[in-house]
C-alpha cells in the first residue's frame, strides 16, 4: 500500500514539475536583423556570401554567451525596406525569420538608409587642407545639413519597423544596437585621410543617428544598446591590436569602416549582457 501511495505521489510531482523543467531547458530563440554593422562582411568564416555574413559576428557571439538558438538574417547593404522586401532581388525578407515563439530580436539598421558609408568615403582627402574640399562644407552648404535631414526623414520608417517586429514577434525582447565610435575627436590625419573638421562632422553625424535610434527605441518599446561609449579608444585611429572598428584600409579580415573581429566580440558581449 505504501509503495502505491509513493508511486502516486511521484507521478503527481512529475506531472507538475516536468513541463516547467522541459520549458526551462528550451534554448532562447534569438533572431538577428540588420545590416553589415551586424553581419560582419569579410570576417572569416563567411557563412553567407550574398550577404557577406560572418559566423563570428556579434549575433553569433551573443548567442553563444546566452546559449541561444540563433536565426541570423543580417545582410550587408540592408536598408529598412529589405526587412519586408527581397534584398538583391532574391534574399528573403528579414521579417520572415520572426515568429510568435521568438524570445529575443536584435536590430542593427539605419547607416545605409541615411547614406553614412557613402558620405564617409566622400570625405577622403589625400592632401591636407586647403588642397581639397571639406565634406562638411559640402553637406552643410546653404545652411542645411543634408545628412541630418536624412536621419530625421528615416526616423518614422524605423519606428514603424519596430512596431512591425513587435507584431510579428509579440513575446520577444527587442534590442536595438547603435553604431560605434569610428573616429576620435580631430581624427588622425594622414593615417585616416580625413581632415579634422570632417572627422568631427562624421562622428557627430553617427552620434546623431544613434540618438535617433535611441529615441525611436524608447518610443516603440525596444531597448537601445549603446556601442558608442564602450568603443571610445577602440576607433579606427587606435593601435592595430586595440581597434574594434576598421579604417579605410583594414588591418584585419574585415571590411573598411566596419567592426573588426575584436569589435564583433566586444559588441556581442555587450548585447548578451543587455539581454540577460
Amino acid at each position: 500500500m505504501k509503495r502505491r501511495v509513493l508511486l502516486a505521489v511521484g507521478v503527481l510531482v512529475a506531472g507538475l514539475v516536468s513541463p516547467a523543467v522541459a520549458h526551462a531547458a528550451e534554448p532562447l530563440e534569438y533572431v538577428a536583423l540588420g545590416d553589415s554593422s551586424a553581419a560582419g562582411p569579410l570576417i572569416l568564416p563567411q557563412i553567407d556570401l550574398p550577404c557577406t555574413r560572418s559566423g563570428v559576428n556579434y549575433p553569433h557571439v551573443a548567442a553563444a554567451k546566452l546559449g541561444a538558438k540563433l536565426t541570423d538574417v543580417t545582410c550587408s547593404g540592408a536598408v529598412i525596406p529589405d526587412f519586408s522586401g527581397r534584398q538583391f532581388g532574391f534574399v528573403p525578407p528579414q521579417y520572415n525569420a520572426l515568429k510568435s515563439t521568438t524570445d529575443l530580436v536584435t536590430v542593427a539598421i539605419g547607416g545605409n538608409d541615411t547614406g553614412l558609408v557613402a558620405a564617409a568615403l566622400s570625405c577622403i582627402n589625400v592632401f591636407p587642407a586647403p588642397a581639397g574640399i571639406s565634406c562638411k562644407a559640402r553637406y552643410t552648404a546653404g545652411g542645411r545639413d543634408q545628412l541630418a535631414d536624412r536621419i530625421t526623414a528615416t526616423a518614422p520608417a524605423f519606428g514603424q519597423a519596430l512596431d512591425r517586429i513587435r507584431a510579428l514577434a509579440p513575446n520577444a525582447r527587442i534590442l536595438v544596437t547603435g553604431y560605434g565610435t569610428y573616429i576620435r575627436p580631430g581624427g588622425c590625419y594622414p593615417q585616416i585621410p580625413v581632415w579634422p573638421v570632417d572627422a568631427d562632422y562624421l562622428q557627430a553625424t553617427v552620434d546623431r543617428l544613434n540618438a535617433m535610434l535611441a529615441a525611436q527605441s524608447a518610443a516603440h518599446g525596444a531597448t537601445y544598446v549603446d556601442l558608442r561609449k564602450p568603443s571610445i579608444g577602440h576607433d579606427a585611429c587606435a593601435p592595430i591590436g586595440q581597434r574594434w572598428l576598421e579604417g579605410l584600409v583594414p588591418t584585419s579580415d574585415a571590411a573598411p569602416l566596419h567592426p573588426s573581429r575584436a569589435g564583433m566580440a566586444a559588441f556581442g558581449n555587450l548585447v548578451a549582457a543587455a539581454a540577460s
